[in-house]
């Protein structure tokens, strides 16, 4: 049998640390090996006991979560899993941990200070396991940073966009976004999608820290929104989001249809939409995040004739998912994250006349375009 995953158990309630143990050694592979009331405590047993991974209460008095990751990270770099109430405060103090590299959040049920925690003890001992295995891999400096806000954004004009970007990504994903987006520049031509596996209640607070991170229009999707160019979209925490083609304009639709792959949002759900809706104009992201949700979608978009990108292994903090959809083969670029969103800009950035690629391709849909008098464009029927 392999060693046992050594976990360090930091939460300020005394229930919390007695069910937090309980449930996580329902798992052979893990070993509880101590418990913390606050930081100052969590910091010396760091020291005693040399845990493989951390699972840490943000609210605490005296050293609070973020305080003691802020001196774990500089000391000593381990995986840390944080456990966050489900709050708009909680979720602020939730993206600030990420930032500073956490690996991973559970959100706390609402009813967890009546000791029913059985709802994430799966997910929560997955993360653990996760994190053990993502343990060797380096703590990216250049992303694991605090987001500085910028500049009011000037208004933009709203335009059609050239192509439709659709991304999924779980696990590391946070940082990973924070990181791509911050470096596309305003004027991207291209509407992105993003399906982020994260809990109802976070990614509104999500969307809104990307927003201030970088030059795109970031925001919580909402069923209606048009597909612009320079928007980025984030699918809402326990809903699926598809996109439609429609007179007033191209637009994304949420639905609360079942959970695919064991999620909602699904990436699989909004992927295999745009290879449907959009085809050629189309392009696939898949990034950092453990199962396998997303490959199939991929592998649609491509047999749809879209861009299909992983993301490279070594870059990933978990690399399930887009290993997935590489060893499957369909992915036709293996792209590193430092490099994703220079490749986003030169694929999308300039591509404002898509028709003639689609053309020379013979897509399906040409026909019918023929006959539209409606002066639509390839990717959108939204005029300003």
């Amino acid at each position: 049998m392999s060693e046992r995953i050594r976990v360090l158990v930091v939460d300020d309630s005394a229930l919390m640390r007695k069910l937090i143990p309980t449930i996580l050694e329902r798992d052979p592979s893990i070993e509880v090996v101590g418990t913390a009331m606050d930081g100052a405590f969590a910091l010396k047993k760091i020291e005693e006991l040399h845990p493989d991974v951390v699972t840490l209460d943000l609210e605490m008095p005296r050293l609070d979560g973020l305080e003691a990751l802020r001196l774990i990270m500089r000391r000593a770099p381990m995986p840390v899993i944080v456990f966050s109430t489900h709050s708009k405060e909680g979720a602020y103090s939730t993206f600030k941990a990420l930032a500073l590299g956490a690996i991973d959040f559970v959100a706390k049920p609402r009813d967890a200070a009546a000791g029913h925690l059985d709802a994430i003890a799966v997910e929560l001992i997955d993360k653990i396991k996760v994190a053990k295995r993502a343990s060797g891999r380096k703590i990216r400096t250049e992303v694991a940073v605090e987001i500085k806000p910028q500049q009011k954004k000037p208004a933009r004009a709203t335009l059609p966009p050239s192509r439709i970007v659709a991304i999924g990504i779980s696990t590391g994903g946070p940082n990973a976004l924070q990181y791509v987006l911050s470096q596309i520049p305003a004027d991207f031509s291209a509407a992105i999608l993003i399906v982020q596996h994260m809990p109802e209640g976070f990614t509104e607070m999500f969307a809104k820290r990307l927003d201030e991170c970088c030059a795109l229009d970031v925001q919580e999707a909402r069923s209606g929104d048009l597909l612009l160019a320079g928007r980025v979209l984030i699918c809402p925490g326990n809903r699926h989001m598809m996109v439609r083609r429609m007179p007033r304009g191209d637009m994304a639709v949420l639905s609360d249809g079942p959970p695919v792959n064991g999620h909602r949002p699904s990436a699989d759900v909004l992927f295999h939409s745009v290879a449907q809706e959009f085809a050629l104009t189309s392009v696939g992201v898949l990034m950092t995040g453990m199962g396998d949700d997303g490959a199939e979608g991929l592998g649609a978009i491509k047999a749809a004739g879209g861009m299909t990108v992983a993301q490279s292994e070594e870059t990933c903090v978990v690399s399930g998912m887009p290993r997935a959809a590489i060893l499957k083969g369909y992915a036709n670029k293996i792209v590193a994250l430092e490099s994703l969103s220079a490749f986003l800009v030169s694929h999308c950035g300039s591509d404002r006349a898509p028709d003639r690629d689609r053309s020379e391709k013979g897509d399906r849909h040409d026909k019918i375009e023929k006959n539209d008098k409606s002066d639509r464009t390839h990717v959108s029927s939204h005029r300003t």
